[in-house]
């Protein structure tokens, strides 16, 4: 890490950041980010020599608490924010959802029960929990089990009703219909539609063991791949993994056992098979029966309540959001967001016009914004640099503040920052990255005390060479601000 030189002797060498006057003090209104300063030099040359233009990249540094420096680079320009989007979403859904929201899931009698038989069917009714996972499906279970239903003679109903949102195509986005990053939103979304294909090496035995979690019924995998020697490297690949059949897929490669545990987690399930495998595997392995199958529909009006899980609190999902940029959490809030302020059904037509309301509503209006699903997955989402500027300002100042704070990676810490290298352990950041972005968007703490928000956008062909001018930028605030 390069020392950097004195705060004033910095300024005056790029002669562009302007500098609170030594009159104001904390009563003096805070400054807002002004046209008129740049980023500093160490930034313009590491996005130069990344060959990477200025025109491609937008900055906004501006003080939070405090008189300070403020530095701006194409701050209105629209540019595809990638998953710093997701600060847009988890802070409207914080201010106007609470903390402490929560989403149901319920099961119910479609059916008639006959001592521990239900006759007919059983409703499992999504209320679009993000972050239902089989653990907590297996609670669900237990419930019924402890209210002595055994036999279960007719079908599991699927009520997604909650959403109304077209067909998902996985493989829409990138081509990989199997990545668990690719899996849509679902009122009744089970452990992210996803199976996690666990490989342990064994290098006495020269094998490897294979396991999977959790375990659908009727999925059977090899219990071992062919161990190889060699470096780890694309070890995927070497898998020659076939998933043309998901209930029986086939590794017909080796495992190199440099690798060590190695975890890959995929969705080659269609959402109510893998609900029924899943349903079907806990059932079952609790000491019950079921002779029916898996069906979509509605809950009949009237069907008694049976069992119901919640789950967690609201400002617990956003630190799964933001912590890990998980995109089908951040849909799910999103279009639960809507539905809140709209009405139900959710649909993601009314999310987006009810995020541009409340923005509006809350003076952060953002003109330039384009919104597809909230999440920063997509390739037409847009939003300035001086609109996340404002946003954080305005969180900064705001009674969520401490919870949309925590729920930020901090770098060199954890979350997707965790290898992250510009002012470790001082910022808190949401990163952003597709295949031609790189954006980073949040909270600094600079050596002096005062916290800084920071927002950098690069929207290039190269921008995958952007890591260097991001880190440097965090660094330059948290050294010189």
């Amino acid at each position: 890490m390069h020392e950097a030189p004195p705060p004033r002797r910095r300024l005056t060498m790029i002669g562009c950041i302007r500098v609170a006057s030594v009159a104001l003090t904390l009563a003096a209104p805070w400054p807002a980010y002004s046209a008129t300063a740049a980023p500093p030099e160490v930034v313009v040359n590491a996005l130069r020599g990344a060959g990477i233009p200025l025109s491609a990249t937008s900055i906004v540094v501006t003080p939070l608490d405090g008189p300070g420096f403020e530095a701006t680079l194409n701050a209105d320009v629209p540019r595809n924010p990638a998953s710093t989007m997701k600060l847009l979403t988890t802070y409207a859904a914080l201010r106007t959802l609470g903390p402490a929201y929560t989403w149901h899931t319920d099961v119910l009698l479609a059916g008639s029960r006959d001592g521990e038989t239900v006759r007919g069917d059983l409703a499992l009714r999504g209320g679009g929990d993000p972050s239902l996972v089989v653990e907590q499906l297996w609670l669900l279970v237990q419930q019924l089990r402890g209210l002595g239903l055994r036999d279960l003679r007719g079908d599991l109903v699927l009520d997604r009703s909650a959403f109304q949102l077209p067909p998902h195509d996985t493989a829409a986005f990138d081509g990989d219909a199997l990545r668990s990053y690719n899996v849509g939103p679902d009122a009744l979304l089970v452990n992210f539609n996803s199976i996690a294909y666990r490989f342990v090496p064994d290098p006495l035995a020269r094998t490897v063991r294979v396991a999977i979690l959790p375990p659908p019924a009727g999925v059977r995998a090899p219990l071992t791949v062919r161990a190889a020697d060699g470096a780890c490297g694309d070890w995927r690949g070497k898998l020659r993994a076939d998933f043309a059949r998901p209930f029986a897929p086939a590794f017909r490669g080796t495992f190199p056992l440099d690798c060590g545990e190695r975890s890959w987690n995929l969705a080659p399930l269609a959402p109510d098979l893998y609900l029924g495998a899943v349903f079907r595997a806990l059932w079952e392995g609790s000491g019950g029966s079921w002779t029916g199958k898996v069906r979509d529909g509605i809950v009949p009006a009237g069907a008694p309540l049976l069992a119901t899980h919640e789950s967690q609190p609201l400002a617990e999902v956003v630190r799964d959001i933001n912590k890990f940029s998980n995109n089908v959490m951040a849909q799910h809030l999103f279009l639960t967001f809507g539905a809140e302020r709209a009405g139900w059904p959710a649909s993601f037509e009314r999310s987006r016009d009810a995020l541009r309301t409340w923005l509006t509503a809350s003076g952060l209006a953002m003109p330039e914004l384009v919104l597809e699903n909230g999440a920063g997955l997509s390739r037409v989402e847009r939003v300035s640099a001086g609109s996340l500027a404002r946003l954080l300002t305005d969180a900064w100042r705001s009674p969520v503040m401490p919870e949309l704070m925590a729920s930020l990676p901090l770098v060199g810490v954890d979350g997707t920052a965790a290898k992250r290298k510009g002012a470790v352990g001082s910022a808190h950041v949401k990163t952003g990255l597709l295949e031609d972005v790189r954006a980073v968007a949040g909270f600094v703490l600079a050596a002096s005390g005062r916290r800084y928000a920071v927002v950098a956008i690069v929207n290039h062909e190269r921008a995958g060479g952007a890591q260097r001018a991001l880190d440097a930028l965090l660094e330059w605030v948290q050294t010189t601000g």
